[in-house]
């Protein structure tokens, strides 16, 4: 029995991975009851329902030009050297100069990467030959090719011109860009998934076009930039055309197959900090949040006043223990019910109600994280340490901190290495905000919170057809499809900035705060309040998809009749995976923007984030209600004593869940970085520090006229240091344990420097 999943809908958790790392995920989302023997990843959402003729007529050009060549038997039945000749008369095909020719010839070639589904019987069978083809188009220059025809539709000023006079842009209007993209989607995503059974050759391809991709080899540039350039382009309104879902699903896995995904990032963490001789870490974050269990929300202000109806009736006001192992488990009971979208700030939770449910696991043996201690509570300790001798290298003695120090002192000119991700953000640096601003742009046009205005971008070019429904089915139809069209752009974009996130903080810290500040001054941080501002139970669980009218699906089987009940009954599942996926990718760039910022939490309080939080703790999802917890978290001591006394539960599930820092009092308030908020300050100071880091690593004039450095160690150490207030409340402790407590070898200072 074979099962092929849309593994972009249901991975919230991988971003790539091997077959055996995507079937042990499956595997983990209650899908066990199922004999899974392999997986592929189905490109679904890459089509919208409004392209689904479309299907056949790339069929119907592939075979007249199979036979135009002479060709009569069907190509699964030619041998690799007979495809290789005919594929490339298609390259040479593709260099004439009558653009309704190039578009034939296109529309074949995006056939057989689609699997010649027209002689295949099953799904599996499209699968397979759609893996063969595009290894097999790789292998012969097509997408060489196509990325000119690309550059050449892109510069395409008449068609550009032509857009921005229309009344009203359609499908019809992208079509050479979407015969393009698609092949290139397929293409990418094809060739980066690795399986088991891959051929040697394959997995040299492999390697192959992740280094092309991530290399500046188009123009100068990584062909990221190019995608990048369509996004900016669409949303200064030059290009009204451009299919920007397509756009997006592209410029998302090219990102993801040339910089790797959140395994790849653990295993780029491990190997970093051997190379700079640190412990390794203490835990796996992503092995941590698997083995982590969702609990029952807390109880809304319904729920509350129905247990105090039936207290004063005499009767139990016990709610039941509800088992809750993950989202696809989810009891019979209606989600919804109780779901009410009022402001839930000073809702109190009863001490019977709350984020309840079986014990976690991880609490019965202890806490999952391994707990921390925040660097501003050991570094400004600095023990002074004279020398009776005029020695000014001698280290012996000093603490740990003081070692590091003096090394970094001492480094010299920083050697850059040429990684896919530096060579991405040296050529994102000079458009960055432009680059950022558009980004949110589509993320805002996409949300479901958002109102249609006639200023906004319209981003349903490359989903409304050329003549609009006449009948109540046509109508629904393409509303189903305008909304799954809206979610894969949210999903699409999302994962987009989370993995740049990651990626440029691993890289460099101030490439990841460049980007953060990006966003924050392009008003990232109140966007993704508006989105969570919503019946988010509702977006979890939308249905916005047709599974017959789903790729490969309705090109291998009959088409049934389609009904106003089967539309409104939507797929299968009680939730969808796409919509969770976004939700979550949204809660951590909203951590990472906000963590250790004090401006930033501000931001937070001021906009009101807690009850909108606190609504979407209503998910029965781990991971999502984590980062949900810390969000909440690092605002809880400045939302006022009433607020905490009142929403003790909530506060339970972050002590359960949510890493502890030692000398963190978030649950007290009393913390002394409980200052005013100077939102200006610090981020003008921070942008000093990057505009210095930029200036010194890419500036090619290097004319630089920065303050020398004191590196005399004698001279440093001589400095009076600004002490912070509770240093004597620590400081006895802190010398216990970095110092006495450390073996010193004294004799050190009686040898010869």
């Amino acid at each position: 029995m074979f099962i092929y999943l849309d593994l972009d809908l249901q991975i919230y958790l991988i971003f790539g991975g091997t077959v055996a790392q995507r079937l042990e995920l499956v595997l983990h989302t209650s899908l066990s009851c199922f004999l899974i023997m392999f997986i592929l990843i189905v490109p679904t959402e890459l089509y919208s329902y409004t392209e689904e003729p479309e299907f056949a007529l790339n069929r119907d050009y592939f075979e007249e030009d199979f036979k135009t060549h002479g060709i009569w038997r069907r190509w699964t039945e030619l041998s690799v050297e007979e495809q290789r000749a005919y594929v490339m008369r298609l390259l040479d095909a593709l260099e004439v100069t009558d653009r309704d020719k190039r578009l034939k010839v296109a529309r074949a070639i995006l056939y057989l990467a689609q699997g010649v589904f027209d002689e295949c019987d099953t799904e599996v069978d499209v699968l397979h030959w759609s893996r063969h083809n595009v290894f097999l188009l790789y292998d012969m220059g097509i997408f060489t090719a196509l990325l000119e025809l690309l550059s050449m539709e892109i510069d395409n000023s008449q068609a550009c011109s032509s857009a921005v006079r229309k009344p009203a842009i359609s499908l019809a209007d992208s079509t050479e860009l979407r015969v393009l993209l698609s092949i290139m989607y397929l293409m990418v995503e094809t060739i980066r998934v690795q399986t088991e059974d891959d051929r040697p050759e394959w997995k040299i391809a492999h390697e192959s076009f992740k280094n092309e991709l991530g290399s500046p080899l188009y123009n100068g540039e990584p062909f990221a930039l190019l995608l990048f350039t369509m996004v900016t382009k669409f949303c200064s309104m030059n290009a009204p055309h451009f299919p920007m879902k397509k756009v997006l699903l592209l410029l998302w896995k090219t990102i993801l197959f040339t910089l790797g995904g959140f395994e790849e990032l653990q295993e780029m963490k491990v190997r970093g900090r051997e190379r700079l001789n640190l412990p390794p870490l203490p835990e796996d974050s992503i092995k941590v949040v698997r083995a982590m269990r969702a609990a029952s929300p807390p109880a809304s202000a319904m729920e509350l006043i129905e247990q105090q109806q039936q207290q004063k009736r005499g009767r139990r006001s016990r709610r039941p223990l509800v088992k809750q192992d993950s989202l696809d488990t989810y009891n019979e009971r209606d989600p919804f019910k109780n779901d009410d979208a009022r402001d839930e700030e000073d809702d109190p939770e009863d001490t019977d109600s709350g984020i309840e449910g079986e014990v976690d696991p991880l609490d019965r043996d202890g806490l999952p994280w391994a707990p921390k201690c925040p660097e501003k509570n050991h570094n400004p300790y600095i023990i002074m340490f004279v020398c009776v001798c005029s020695d000014t290298e001698t280290l012996v003695g000093l603490p740990r901190p003081i070692h590091e120090s003096v090394k970094t002192l001492k480094q010299g000119e920083e050697e850059i290495e040429e990684t896919p991700v530096e060579i991405l953000y040296l050529g994102m640096l000079p458009n960055l905000s432009q680059y950022v601003i558009a980004l949110l742009k589509l993320l805002l046009a996409a949300a479901p919170t958002s109102k249609a205005k006639t200023d906004s971008i319209n981003i349903l070019a490359d989903v409304l057809p050329e003549e609009m429904p006449i009948t109540v089915l046509q109508s629904m139809k393409l509303g189903i499809d305008v909304n799954r069209h809206k979610e894969i752009i949210v999903k699409a974009i999302s994962a987009l900035l989370l993995l740049l996130l990651k990626h440029f903080k691993l890289n460099h810290i101030y490439q990841f705060e460049i980007v953060s500040q990006h966003l924050v001054f392009a008003n990232c941080i109140p966007l993704i309040l508006k989105f969570f501002n919503q019946n988010i139970m509702s977006y979890i669980s939308a249905k916005n998809s047709i599974c017959v009218l789903d790729f490969p699906h309705c090109a291998v089987h009959e088409m049934p009749e389609l009904t106003a009940e089967s539309l409104e009954a939507g797929d299968s599942n009680q939730f969808c995976w796409r919509n969770l996926f976004s939700c979550i990718n949204l809660l951590r760039i909203l951590n990472k923007l906000t963590k250790w910022k004090h401006s930033r939490t501000m931001m937070l309080v001021v906009f009101k984030s807690a009850p909108i939080l606190k609504r979407a703790l209503k998910v029965k999802q781990a991971m999502m209600q984590l980062y949900v917890l810390k969000l909440l978290k690092i605002q809880t001591k400045y939302l006022g004593r009433q607020w905490r006394k009142s929403n003790m539960k909530t506060m339970s599930a972050i002590y359960q869940k949510v890493r502890h820092r030692l000398n963190d009092d978030w649950a007290y308030g009393n913390d002394i970085d409980a200052r005013p908020w100077d939102f200006q300050a610090e981020e003008c100071a921070l942008r000093e520090s990057i505009e210095k880091f930029n200036s010194r690593r890419y500036d090619k004039n290097k004319n630089w006229d920065f303050t020398p450095v004191d590196n005399c160690l004698q001279s440093v150490l001589g400095q009076r240091v600004e002490l912070p207030e509770d240093f004597h409340y620590s400081y006895e402790m802190w010398l216990e344990r970095e110092v006495f407590s450390q073996p010193i070898q004294w004799e050190g200072l009686l040898q010869n420097p």
